[in-house]
């Protein structure tokens, strides 16, 4: 059976003083063996967020990195630099760097083996803006965002990738998919993978959703079997909101 995941993403907020007072209020109310929590700070706060949960059953992510290891890349992260802090997952291509940094499908893919070969769990995010929804293509564009992320891949690292959804249109603005909209598009993921990595890969990958989630509506996704978890934006900047989205019950 799939642990669920929910996955803290802090984007470009809280400083390091913030970070530890934050973190220092959430773990205690966080304390779940039954579910993996992870918390996505800034590179800033990387090592005081590390610090603060060494020991606790959260884990550390990043948003980003660079494929390579070291180099001319000037305000650029390796993923050594990563590994150094003690982060376990990083997130990649997601709409944010996509849409404002222009990040292709074939950087998204070099970066994921990238990370996976440094043992990096990536967590790949993918989805659709609203054009390309209400013209009926969302499951068409959203499979062609998931091969191309897993060009070259083996099905044992596909076991070790999450993918996310995240439809374009509901991150950060209040409207979010529903979970049947949201599993839709997820069961055509599986489905995806399947057909690349046959179905063991499959049932061992972790699809979250991601976009606008909050502690009212986290239920109706997590009560669906096909979603393994959550992608959490702005929600997860409060100690109150995040505690409850994590203690969710079912």
């Amino acid at each position: 059976m799939r642990k669920k995941v929910i996955a803290g993403n802090w984007k470009m907020n809280k400083t390091t003083t913030e970070a530890k007072a934050f973190v220092g209020d959430l773990v205690p109310l966080i304390d779940r063996k039954d579910r993996e929590v992870i918390l996505i700070p800034p590179f800033t706060s990387l090592m005081a967020v590390g610090e603060r949960i060494r020991g606790t059953n959260v884990k550390l992510g990043a948003q980003n990195m660079h494929w390579e290891k070291e180099g001319a890349f000037t305000g650029e992260i390796s993923p050594l630099m990563l590994l150094d802090l003690g982060v376990q997952y990083v997130i990649i291509g997601h709409s944010e760097r996509r849409q404002y940094f222009y990040e292709s499908d074939e950087i998204v893919n070099k970066k994921v083996k990238s990370a996976l070969s440094l043992g990096i769990k990536p967590i790949i995010c993918v989805g659709e803006n609203l054009k390309i929804r209400e013209e009926g293509r969302a499951e068409e564009f959203v499979e062609e965002q998931v091969k191309r992320a897993l060009v070259g891949l083996t099905s044992e690292n596909v076991r070790e990738v999450i993918i996310a959804y995240e439809p374009i249109w509901a991150i950060g603005t209040g409207r979010n998919a529903t979970g049947n909209d949201a599993n839709k598009v997820i069961v055509k993921i599986r489905d995806v993978v399947t057909q690349l990595y046959g179905k063991e890969a499959s049932e061992a990958l972790r699809i979250l959703y991601g976009g606008s989630v909050n502690s009212k509506n986290i239920r109706e996704f997590m009560n669906i079997e096909d979603i393994d978890g959550a992608l959490v934006g702005g929600a997860s900047l409060k100690v109150d909101e995040f505690s409850k989205i994590v203690n969710y019950e079912v």
